[in-house]
């Protein structure tokens, strides 16, 4: 995009921001009450003009009926949000809308559940339109029992409600050589965070019985893709769920629907879509989509197979290019908003940077933390009309940190697709327009 831009840096001279206390902020938030109880019997502030005023007193959608409550029995969201949705591009596609991607908007995302119907895709071979009345779901090989569930017999297995996120491990991969996109959800938006609800694989293998030299486990769809996957023993019996719902409902067909694999922090593609088939053996299967595609490429031309985990990561998503600072003033509060997730564990902080990376603060966590799920973080500080460099930078509770481009890049190369959790930095200028860049600098000697 003609904004995006890298910034090679050896001192960068960036003015000093002071932090504001959220002492502060909620100050001044009390000040706004005030001023609106003084206002007469609508609550108005005493600067709201006269024609603001008469646009509240006769809103139209006050003076008539609403719709009947059997008018979408569904329901819809408002019309007035047709801009949040997902989107597509023909760089992210194979040429077609079948073997291709749907991006999140996470810079409108709110909490750390996305919508069913803002959830990314991702397609091999189309959307599945699976009849759950004849699905199957088999499990087979070195088994001691090996069964053939319907769907009605598979959820009478005790089952378990969990958030976790799921990522594309090619999620930001465009962004190797320099930035592409001047936007969060072109860059960032083949993830997205959801309440599942099934049954933990591990009750049922408990229930038909493992035999000892089964150390892996083939996942496999029922769409003509297939998208068979490797995916090793230990796994399958820690916390890998066959689930059935999403944020309280069944699974759409972009998500899988009836039945799809749940593996929490590991790459999206393991997250087998209408799950048809689990087969259990002392070797793994060598699928294409795990030998021609998914694996990591070293600077050496070398590839790593089996790179399962998505690493720590975090993402600032408010400013971002979608969502710039342009109608701020000098002097005004701000909250700087973003993700932290991370496929080994549980966000342990995220620090932020306003100078792209020369000095850290310790962010807010905001919310729910939990493992290998999104976690809100939250830093507030004064505008004055400065140019910044925003940054952050999450740690896991392992130990692991987000590296800087030169970090990563200096391991790996740039001719990658996979895993890219380098830092993320945006470019905010003096009138508060936002910018996809990269900083180029912090290199290790």
């Amino acid at each position: 995009m003609k904004n995006s831009k890298v910034i090679k840096m050896s001192n960068l001279d960036v003015s000093e921001v002071k932090e504001s206390s959220r002492r502060d902020f909620f100050k001044k938030s009390i000040m706004y009450s005030a001023g609106a109880l003084g206002a007469g019997s609508f609550l108005l502030p005493t600067s709201v003009s006269a024609n603001e005023k008469e646009i509240m007193q006769e809103a139209q959608w006050s003076t008539k009926l609403g719709d009947p409550v059997n008018k979408n029995l569904y329901g819809l969201p408002s019309a007035y949000e047709h801009n949040n949705i997902r989107r597509t591009h023909d760089l992210l596609s194979s040429g077609d809308a079948y073997a291709s991607i749907s991006m999140c908007p996470i810079h409108e995302s709110e909490g750390i559940i996305t919508p069913n119907g803002l959830f990314f895709t991702r397609n091999h071979g189309g959307t599945a339109q699976v009849d759950p009345n004849k699905w199957r779901l088999m499990i087979h090989g070195k088994v001691k029992k090996p069964i053939v569930l319907t769907l009605d017999e598979l959820k009478k297995y005790p089952s378990e409600t969990r958030i976790y996120f799921i990522e594309c491990p090619a999620n930001g991969s465009p962004e190797w050589r320099g930035p592409q996109f001047n936007s969060l959800q072109f860059m960032k938006g083949m993830m997205s965070s959801a309440q599942w609800t099934g049954v933990m694989l591990k009750t049922i293998l408990k229930d038909i019985g493992l035999e000892k030299d089964a150390v892996w486990m083939l996942a496999e769809g029922s769409d003509n893709a297939s998208n068979p996957r490797t995916i090793p023993v230990e796994k399958a019996l820690d916390d890998v769920m066959v689930v059935w719902a999403q944020n309280g409902e069944a699974l759409r067909p972009e998500q899988g629907y009836p039945v799809r694999l749940i593996v929490p922090g590991w790459e999206g593609n393991l997250n087998t879509k209408w799950l048809k088939r689990l087969e259990f053996s002392n070797k793994p299967w060598h699928s294409k989509e795990e030998t021609s595609k998914y694996t990591m490429l070293q600077e050496s031309g070398k590839a790593i197979r089996y790179f399962w985990v998505n690493e720590v990561n975090s993402v600032i998503t408010s400013p971002c290019p979608e969502k710039p600072w342009s109608d701020l003033k000098k002097g005004d509060l701000v909250e700087i908003e973003g993700l932290a997730w991370s496929g080994r564990g549980t966000i342990k902080h995220v620090d932020i940077s306003l100078d792209g990376g020369d000095n850290w603060v310790e962010a807010d966590l905001k919310g729910l933390v939990l493992p290998k799920s999104w976690t809100r973080f939250s830093y507030i500080i004064k505008w004055k009309g400065k140019p910044l460099l925003l940054a952050s930078r999450a740690t896991d509770d392992v130990g692991h940190t987000q590296p800087t481009i030169d970090e990563e890049t200096s391991k790996v190369g740039v001719e990658s697709v996979y895993h890219r959790n380098a830092i993320v930095t945006w470019e905010i200028t003096k009138k508060g327009e936002c910018n996809n860049v990269q900083i180029r600098k912090h290199k290790k000697a």
